[in-house]
């Protein structure tokens, strides 16, 4: 699957979940909750952070810099505690390093965020996991049970019958893992990364 189909079926099942949603969904541009603490990401959303921020450099070059210098530094802090491969950028799978992860930058911003105003600077190329957090989406618990999942600013006074009824399309993950393993196979990647080392000058290697 191409990213860009995959973009497009993601957007319209988050609009389908937000029409269902109503009043339920708060999130709104300047709430940047959710943008604070690092994350992985697939590097096909790398690729498609660097291909946004490459697009701004040429229409926006002041935007870029200020990315570029958000990204240098959030590196600097990064570094000497990242759970992975610091040349690749490729975070460890191992269980000593997901155990690691979960204590790692949680109060770090994105570095395409602007804190200024409190929103994207990418925000059109921004990872499949920003664009579909909110709405009430099934992750799988440590007992098998399946769970929805929400921002926890949204669906505060939500019976669970409504927030079952404003589910996310549930077959998006497995879209999602599809076109990644065709993009880490066309271009011999593996596992996941962090948006400030898919941004870094130069690019990550191979």
């Amino acid at each position: 699957m191409m990213s860009q189909t995959l973009i497009q079926i993601v957007d319209a099942a988050v609009a389908d979940a937000y029409q269902r949603g109503g009043h339920h969904l708060v999130c709104h541009p300047g709430c940047s909750q959710c943008c604070i603490g690092v994350f992985p990401i697939a590097h096909e959303d790398g690729a498609r952070l660097r291909e946004g921020l490459a697009a701004l450099e040429q229409t926006d070059p002041a935007k870029a810099t200020r990315i570029h210098t958000r990204v240098k530094d959030a590196l600097t802090r990064l570094d000497p505690w990242f759970p992975g491969d610091l040349n690749t950028g490729i975070l460890n799978e191992d269980h000593e390093a997901a155990i690691l992860f979960e204590e790692f930058a949680n109060d770090e911003p994105c570095p395409v965020l602007d804190l200024t105003t409190g929103t994207c600077d990418l925000y059109e190329h921004r990872p499949i996991l920003c664009r579909t957090f909110g709405p009430p989406m099934r992750s799988e618990g440590d007992n098998g049970e399946v769970n929805l999942a929400t921002c926890e600013l949204c669906f505060i006074h939500a019976t669970t019958e409504e927030i079952a009824a404003c589910e996310l399309d549930p077959t998006i993950p497995a879209q999602e893992e599809a076109s990644n393993e065709a993009f880490n196979t066309a271009h011999n990647r593996h596992g996941q990364t962090l948006i400030a080392y898919a941004l870094r000058s130069p690019a990550p290697l191979p």
